[in-house]
Formats: structure tokens, sequence, C-alpha cells
């Protein structure tokens, strides 16, 4: 009898164990494709760049990543992300990468409509990323540049305030074999500080070693997507294994890698939450 007892009783706290798992399961699993998807955090840093003029002390970039504009990322939630951006009030507006999710072109021209509303007090500025090169390229550049969005594919643009000089290059996608530093580098003048876009952050290694920037800006990873806190996320892509989230020194250049806004795979995150990287620059003279 009391061998009966014992075991209904194991029986019944096993269910509820079991019950109480599934609930929590349940419980994560919404939240991972409800709740964390759509909350998104602003990440305000501010980074000494040894190069910089005292005339762009106090410059503020906002990075958005990996938008992979599909059916989850409507216009809609494309235009509150937009909204986010401005209300930053960012002097520059950087786009590393991974604009729109592979094999959807139809969708590349309600980007350029979402984006041109963007108001830094300078430009935006876009490279592409993988998933982008398996779409129609021309038509993306095309979409973004007849709204005013500056494409730095293998390229550089200097801004100038008074005599100081602000280099803001680009290398195209390093995963699909597209990245030529080399032209970026014979492009790139020999004073001022130089902002790196690379979509893939592993990409550091080789820049890095040129010792001609200050700050790379990645994305590619997602950081992670779905991970447990204190371990590397399960699953990360090629070229976004090393430094996979937030702020690193590689050699004598910074690099921050951002998690990105939309989602590939599986459409849940946890984690990882989506993110605008606002960076204020600061001048050495200045600290």
């Amino acid at each position: 009898m009391r061998n009966r007892k014992w075991l209904k009783k194991a029986s019944r706290s096993a269910f509820r164990c079991l019950g109480w798992c599934f609930l929590l399961g349940c419980c994560t699993l919404l939240y991972a494709k409800l709740i964390e998807p759509n909350w998104i955090e602003i990440n305000s840093l501010q980074l000494t760049l040894p190069h910089l003029s005292g005339e762009f002390n106090g410059y503020r970039i906002v990075q958005i990543s990996d938008l992979h504009r599909d059916r989850w990322m409507n216009p809609q939630r494309l235009r509150r992300i937009v909204r986010l951006v401005n209300q930053q009030e960012p002097d520059l507006v950087a786009i590393t990468g991974d604009l729109i999710t592979r094999n959807l072109p139809q969708l590349i021209p309600s980007l350029g409509m979402t984006l041109e509303e963007l108001t830094p007090k300078d430009r935006t500025f876009v490279i592409l990323g993988n998933h982008d090169h398996e779409n129609d390229t021309k038509a993306i550049i095309q979409a973004l540049e007849q709204r005013g969005i500056v494409h730095l594919g293998n390229d550089v643009y200097t801004l100038k305030r008074g005599k100081g000089l602000l280099h803001i290059a680009g290398v195209d996608d390093v995963g699909m074999g597209k990245d030529r530093l080399d032209l970026v580098l014979k492009k790139l003048p020999h004073g001022g500080a130089a902002v790196l876009l690379a979509h893939e952050p592993d990409f550091a290694k080789q820049s890095a070693t040129t010792r001609r920037f200050d700050l790379q800006l990645s994305g590619h990873s997602h950081g992670g997507q779905v991970r447990l806190p204190f371990f590397q996320p399960p699953i990360l892509p090629p070229w976004g294994k090393k430094y996979y989230l937030g702020r690193y020194q590689v050699g004598d250049m910074l690099l921050y890698t951002n998690r990105g806004l939309g989602m590939t795979g599986i459409h849940l995150r946890f984690f990882a939450r989506p993110e605008i990287t606002v960076f204020t620059l600061v001048s050495p003279g200045d600290r």
C-alpha cells in the first residue's frame, strides 16, 4: 500500500513538473516570437578615435544593420525603425548590409521609399551584405541612390568641417568575395580619422592590420539571434564567429558588431534584442 501511495505521489509530481516545463517552454517561445523581435534596444556608446580632429568632437553616428526586409519586416516596422533613428538626431547614419532577405527582389522598391525618410545632418551611407548579393544588387543600389543614400561599395567618402576630415569607407561583401580593400586604401587620404563599414565583423582581422582605420562597424551575426546567456550562440555565420557581438579592440582598431534589426531562418530572437547603436565620437584632445 505504501509503495502504491508513493508511486501515485511521484507520478503526480512528475506530471506537475512536466506541465510547468511545458508552460515555461510555451512562454519562452511566445516571448522569442512576439516580444523580443519587436523590443528594440537603443545602445549608446562614446568612442575616442585616435585620429579624430577636434572639429568632429561629439559627432553622432547611428548604425543600423541587417534590416532583412521580408514579409515580417514590413513597411510599418521599417518606418518605426526610421522614427527611432531620427529621434537620436544623428549627424550620419550607417547601414551595414543585408537590407533585404535573399530571393525577394519584389520587395526592393519599398526599401528606398522608407529609408529616404532618414534625416541625418550629413548623409546616410550603406554597404551591401551577402543577402543583398542574392537579390538584384543593381536594383538595390539604384533604389537607394535615387533617394540620396550613398552606396560605399569599395569606396570612400570624406566629410569636412573646417580643416578637419572624417573619412567613411566601405568594403563590399566579404563572404561573397566582393571586397576590395586594396581599392579602398588607394582612395583613402592619408590624414584624418577613418571609419570602415564592413558587413562581416571577422574582416577586422584584415582591416586592422592596415593600421589605417580607427573604427570598423559591422553586423551580419545578429548577435547569434538565439542564444543562452553566458554561452556562445550555437549557430553563427561564416565571417561572424569570432567578433559576433558588441565592442572589441582588434590591434589599434575599435570594432563594433551590431545585433541587427531583422531575422533569418526561424523568426525568433532570444537574448539577442534588435539594436540601434548610437556612437558619439570623441577626439583625443577633448577627453
